[in-house]
C-alpha cells in the first residue's frame, strides 16, 4: 500500500445505498409519488422569512430587510457590526446549501459531506493548504476592524443556523441529514477568507498552458509551440493603459517615450526554452535536454517521459478540482469599461462590467444593498452590488460616490518547478534540503478516514504527490517509506501568490468605503490576489471621473519567464523574495494605473495592461506573457469610438447593447475566404450559401451561425486538434498513431490506438481568441504544414488551407445534419449553442434522478467564444456554454437609481423558490432590472420587509 494510503477506501456498497437514500429523500421532498403534503412541506421549510420580525442573538439594534420583487435585498442599520451580522444571516437565508459546499471545498473536506468520491479532491486541496493561508490571513494580516466585522457577519450566519438541520435549512441538507446524519457545523471568521482562495485559483493565470506547453513538447517542435502561443498583437489591439512610464519608483500614467527605470527587472533569461528535450520536427527524436539547467545527465528521453507523466496526472487533477468561477482557460475572464460624462447623455460617467465565469446554480453572484440609516463613524456604509455568498461586503458595484469593476488581469502568479527528491529531501544548488511535512486526516462519509502526508519544498508544496499516475524517471531515487508516494526523479512543486497571505479581504471593505480615486487606489493597494482589473469612476466635478488601476501581487523571477516549468533545484530560477515578504513582487507604487485619459474611455476585457520591455515606453516588469488576445476589448474600443466621433453621446441602453454585441471576429476573417471554395456536393453547397450575406453575428435564430462555428470547430480539430498530444485531447476521442520508438524495436513499424485524456473544460484546441490569433497568422501561408490532414475513409488528404477549409465545410455540413436535421431552414445556433445550469455538487455529479430535481434549463442562446457577449464555447469538446457573462451591470453617476443589473440566476438557492431561476431568461435576452439605490427608490421597490430585532426587544 502506498505511503500516502493509511485506509482503504469506501466500499462501492456503501457508496451506492448512500446515493439510493439521497435519490429518495429528494423524491420525498419534491413530493413526487409520496403525497402533496411531504412535497409542499419538504421543500418550502427551508424558504427563507421575508416578512413580520425575527430576533438575531448579538444585535444592538434593529435592521430592516426590504427586498424587492426579484427577492433581492436591501438592508438598512445603524451600526457596522450589526450590518455585517444581518449580511451574514439573510446570506444564509437564502445560500446556506452553496457556502456550507464552498467552506468544504477550501478546507479540503468535500468526502466529509459527499463521500469517498471527493477523496483526492480532497487531497489536492490539502496539499496547497488553503485553509491553513486563510488563518495566517485572519490572524496575522488583516486588520482589527475587518476581524471584527468577519466576526460579526459569522454570528449572523450562526444566528440562522441555530436550532436548524435538515430540511430547515435546504432540500440538499435534508438528503444528507437522513442519509448519514450530518449536521454543518458553526461558521467562522476564517470560513469567508477562505473563499478568497477558491476566487484566486480560479483565476490564477497562466498555470494551464504553462502545463500545455509543457505537454505539447512531447509532439511539437519549440517553433511550431511558439507558433500555438503567438505574440500580443500591439499593433491591432490596444493595451488598457497607453503612454505610461515608470519613474523615480512610481507608475506615472500618459508619459509616453521614456524608457522604463523601476526598481528592479523581471528577467527572462534563457528560461523560454524548453526544460523537456525539444524535437526538432513533429517525429520521434531523443536529443538531449536543453537549455535550462535540467540534471546534466537525465536524457532528454527520460526527462520527457517522466515529465510528461506527472504534468498529465496534474493536468488530470486540476479538471477534478471544482471550479467555482469558471474553467482556467482563455475564456475565463470579464468586460468592462468606463466612458467620462463628456462622451455620455447623463453628463456623468457610465460604468459598466460583465464577469465572465461558469455558469452555477445558483449563481456565484447574490445582489444586496448595505446601508447606514446615517452614514457616520459608528456606521460607514451606503453600498450595494453583487457580494459572495459566505463573505462579507460588497465585491463589485458603487456606494454614493463612486462605482468599481472588476475583470481578470491574467497576471502569471503561479510557476511549476521541477525538484530532484532525495530520501533524505529535495536538491537546492547542490545540497539536499529536508522536506516540510504535515499530516491530513481527510474524513470519509459512508467509509474510513483517509491520512496523507503533504510535503513541501521552498518552492511551495509538491503537487505532484497527489497522483497515483506518476512514472520511474531518470535515476531510481528511493523515497522513505514514510513519503506519501513512491515516485521517482522529478516532482513538481507550485509557487503560487495566493499560498502567502495577505489582506485582500482588508481591501474589500475599503473599497466600499471610498470617496475618491485616491481612495480607490489605497484600496486597491491590498487587493493581493486574485490580480484584477479595477475600473473606476465617481460623480464629483462637472463630468465626475473615470480612472484604472492594476493591483495584486506579482513575481519578480530570476531567470525564466514562467512559460515553462522551471528548474526547482538551482536558485537563479527562485522569485525574488522569500515567503511573508514584499520584496520578491513587483512595488504597487509601479503597478500600471490612469486617471482621466484624454480618449476618455477605458476598456478593460483580459487584453494586455501595457507593452513590456527595455525599449522606450516599454513597461519594466513582466506582467505575463499570455494575455487574452484583445478580440473583445478591441470591439468594445470600435463600438465607443464609432458613437462619440462626430459628437456622439453614449446612453444607459447604448451600454447594455454593447454588452449584448454577437460579432465574431474570426467569422468576418474566415467567411469571405469559405465563400470562395468550390463545391461539389449539393448539401455543402446549400449550407455554405448560408453564409451570404451574413453579417457575422451570432443571434440566437441564426442558422448561419450554426453552419459557421460548425465549420471552426471543424477547422481547428483538422488543423490542430489532431496533432496534440493525447494529453491535450478531449477525453475519448481516438486515432491510429505509429509506435513512439520507447518499446521493441520493431515498435516504429506499428500503429496504436491513442485517445485522448483532457476533460472537456481544458481540452485543446479550444477556439478561444489565441486561437483567433494562430489562425489569422496561418492563412496567408496557403501551404503552412498545419493544413494538412490525413486521408481517411470518407475525406482526402489535404496539404493546402482551402483543401482542408472544403474538407471541414463538408465534415460541419454533415456533423449538423446528425444534430439538428437534414432540413437546414430548422437550424439555429441556439440549439446548438445552449445553456444548462447544475446545481452544485448533487446537480453535477449526483445521479440522473437528482440532476432533474435541481438542475434547470436549456436556454438557447446567442453570443459566442471570444464575443463581447462571452458566451463560452470549447470546440474540442462541442457547443454548449461552458462560461457566461455571470452578471451584467450598468452604473449611471449621474442618478444612481436608473443604473441597472442583472444576475445570471435568481436571489434564492433553493430549489423550487420563486427566486431560484427567476432573472435568467431576462439576462439570455440581454435585459436589465431596476436597481435601485437611494431610500425613496428602495422603499418603493420594496415588496417585502423583514425586521431583525436584538434579543430581548
Amino acid at each position: 500500500m502506498p505511503a500516502n494510503e493509511t485506509a482503504p477506501p469506501a466500499k462501492k456498497k456503501g457508496r451506492r445505498a448512500r446515493l439510493i437514500v439521497l435519490v429518495l429523500v429528494l423524491a420525498l421532498f419534491a413530493g413526487l409519488g409520496y403525497g402533496a403534503y411531504w412535497g409542499v412541506d419538504g421543500v418550502r421549510a427551508s424558504f427563507p422569512q421575508t416578512t413580520g420580525s425575527l430576533k438575531v442573538p448579538g444585535l444592538t439594534g434593529t435592521v430592516e430587510v426590504k427586498r424587492d420583487a426579484h427577492g433581492i435585498p436591501q438592508l438598512y442599520a445603524d451600526n457596522d457590526d450589526d450590518l455585517f451580522r444581518a449580511q451574514g444571516f439573510v446570506h444564509a437565508q437564502d445560500r446556506f446549501w452553496e457556502m456550507d459546499v464552498r467552506r468544504h471545498m477550501t478546507s479540503g473536506r468535500l468526502s466529509e459531506m459527499f463521500g469517498a468520491g471527493q477523496v483526492e479532491t480532497d487531497a489536492f486541496l490539502r496539499t496547497l493548504g488553503w485553509r491553513q493561508v486563510a488563518e495566517a490571513e485572519y490572524e496575522n494580516k488583516l486588520s482589527p476592524e475587518t476581524k471584527k466585522y468577519l466576526q460579526a457577519y459569522a454570528d449572523g450566519v450562526n444566528a440562522y443556523l441555530k436550532g436548524k438541520s435538515g430540511k430547515d435549512l435546504s432540500v440538499e441538507h435534508a438528503a444528507l441529514k437522513l442519509s448519514d446524519g450530518y449536521q454543518p457545523e458553526q461558521w467562522s471568521p476564517v470560513d469567508s477568507v477562505a473563499w478568497l482562495k477558491a476566487m484566486a485559483w480560479d483565476l490564477r493565470g497562466n498555470m494551464q498552458d504553462e502545463i500545455d506547453r509543457a505537454l505539447m513538447s512531447s509532439k511539437l517542435s519549440t517553433a511550431q509551440i511558439d507558433e500555438l502561443y503567438p505574440p500580443y498583437p500591439f499593433d491591432r489591439n490596444k493595451p488598457i493603459v497607453e503612454g505610461g512610464k515608470v519613474e523615480g519608483g512610481k507608475y506615472a500614467p500618459q508619459a509616453s517615450g521614456a524608457t522604463g527605470s523601476g526598481s528592479g527587472s523581471n528577467g527572462t533569461g534563457s528560461g523560454s526554452g524548453s526544460a523537456l528535450g525539444s524535437q526538432a520536427s513533429t517525429g520521434t527524436g531523443t536529443g538531449t535536454a536543453t537549455g535550462t539547467g535540467l540534471a546534466d545527465n537525465v536524457t532528454a528521453q527520460g526527462a520527457t517521459v517522466g515529465l510528461r507523466n506527472q504534468l498529465t496526472a496534474l493536468a488530470a487533477t486540476l479538471d477534478k478540482v471544482p471550479a467555482i468561477l469558471g474553467p482556467n482557460g482563455s475564456g475565463i475572464g470579464s468586460n468592462s469599461w468606463v466612458v467620462s460624462g463628456k462622451y455620455t447623455t447623463t453628463g456623468k460617467p457610465l460604468l459598466a462590467n460583465d464577469p465572465h465565469l461558469s455558469p452555477q446554480l445558483p449563481s456565484v453572484w447574490y445582489q444586496m444593498g448595505l446601508h447606514c440609516r446615517t452614514v457616520s463613524a459608528q456606521c460607514q456604509y451606503d453600498v450595494a452590488g453583487y457580494t459572495f455568498s459566505g463573505m462579507p461586503g460588497v465585491v463589485i458595484g458603487h456606494n454614493a460616490d463612486i462605482a468599481w469593476g472588476m475583470t481578470n488581469l491574467g497576471a502569471d502568479v503561479t510557476d511549476l518547478f521541477l525538484e530532484q527528491v532525495r530520501p533524505e529531501g529535495y536538491v537546492y544548488d547542490g545540497r539536499v534540503l529536508p522536506f516540510a511535512t504535515r499530516e491530513e486526516v481527510i474524513k470519509v462519509a459512508g467509509g474510513d478516514s483517509k491520512k496523507i502526508t503533504v510535503r513541501t519544498t521552498n518552492n511551495g508544496p509538491l503537487v505532484s504527490d497527489r497522483s497515483e499516475e506518476l512514472a520511474t524517471v531518470g535515476t531510481r531515487a528511493p523515497v522513505a517509506s514514510s513519503a506519501p508516494d513512491r515516485g521517482d526523479g522529478y516532482a513538481v512543486a507550485l509557487r503560487w501568490t495566493a499560498l502567502d497571505p495577505g489582506k485582500t479581504m482588508d481591501s474589500v471593505f475599503k473599497l466600499n468605503r471610498a470617496k475618491t480615486f485616491d481612495d480607490f487606489r489605497k484600496a486597491a493597494a491590498d487587493f493581493d490576489v486574485p490580480s484584477q482589473n479595477l475600473i473606476y469612476a465617481d460623480n464629483k466635478n462637472q463630468n465626475g471621473n473615470i480612472g484604472y488601476q492594476a493591483p495584486g501581487r506579482i513575481p519578480m523571477r530570476g531567470q525564466g519567464d514562467g512559460r515553462m516549468p522551471t528548474p526547482g533545484w538551482d536558485s537563479k530560477y527562485a522569485w525574488k523574495g522569500g515567503k511573508d515578504s514584499n520584496a520578491g513582487y513587483i512595488p504597487q507604487s509601479e503597478m500600471p494605473w490612469d486617471s482621466n485619459p484624454s480618449r476618455g474611455y477605458i476598456v478593460t476585457a483580459n487584453q494586455a495592461v501595457v507593452e513590456s520591455g527595455t525599449g522606450a515606453g516599454k513597461y519594466p516588469y513582466l506582467l505575463t506573457t499570455d494575455w487574452g488576445y484583445g478580440a473583445r476589448s478591441q470591439r468594445i474600443n470600435d463600438l465607443i469610438e464609432a458613437k462619440i466621433k462626430d459628437g456622439g453621446k453614449i446612453s444607459t441602453d447604448d451600454m447594455r447593447t454593447m454588452q449584448m454585441d454577437n460579432s465574431s471576429e474570426i467569422a468576418a476573417l474566415l467567411t469571405p475566404m469559405l465563400a470562395k471554395i468550390q463545391v461539389s456536393d449539393p448539401g455543402v453547397r446549400a449550407a455554405q450559401k448560408l453564409l451570404d450575406g451574413w453579417n457575422y453575428t451570432q443571434e440566437s435564430d441564426s442558422a448561419a451561425a450554426a453552419y459557421f462555428n460548425a465549420v471552426w470547430r471543424n477547422i481547428l480539430k483538422l488543423s490542430f486538434g489532431d496533432k496534440m498530444p493525447k494529453e491535450l485531447r478531449i477525453e475519448g476521442s481516438c486515432m491510429n498513431v505509429l509506435g513512439n520508438g520507447t518499446g521493441p524495436a520493431d515498435d516504429l513499424a506499428k500503429t496504436v490506438r491513442e485517445c485522448g485524456t483532457r476533460g472537456p473544460d481544458s481540452a485543446q484546441p479550444d477556439g478561444g481568441d489565441r486561437w483567433f490569433e494562430v489562425v489569422r497568422r496561418l492563412v496567408k501561408d496557403e501551404k503552412s504544414p498545419w493544413w494538412s490532414s490525413p486521408r481517411t475513409l470518407t475525406q482526402p488528404e489535404t496539404t493546402t488551407r482551402d483543401e482542408l477549409f472544403a474538407r471541414a465545410m463538408k465534415d460541419a455540413r454533415w456533423e449538423l445534419t446528425a444534430k439538428l436535421g437534414k432540413d437546414q431552414s430548422t437550424w439555429s445556433w441556439g440549439r446548438l449553442h445552449q445553456l444548462n445550469l447544475k446545481n452544485q455538487t448533487i446537480g453535477t455529479e449526483g445521479p440522473g434522478f437528482m440532476q432533474w430535481l435541481l438542475n434547470r434549463g436549456p436556454w438557447n442562446l446567442g453570443g459566442g467564444e471570444a464575443t463581447v457577449n462571452a458566451t463560452g464555447w470549447n470546440a474540442s469538446s462541442g457547443y454548449g456554454v461552458t462560461w457566461v457573462p455571470s452578471m451584467r451591470m450598468v452604473v449611471n453617476l449621474n442618478d444612481l437609481d436608473k443604473s441597472r443589473w442583472i444576475n445570471l440566476t435568481g436571489a434564492s438557492g433553493h430549489a423550487y423558490n420563486a427566486h431560484y431561476t427567476d432573472q435568467t431568461t431576462l439576462w439570455a435576452k440581454g435585459e436589465l432590472l431596476e436597481w435601485p439605490f437611494g431610500k425613496d427608490a428602495v422603499e418603493k421597490a420594496t415588496v417585502d420587509t423583514l425586521t431583525l430585532k436584538p434579543e430581548g426587544s
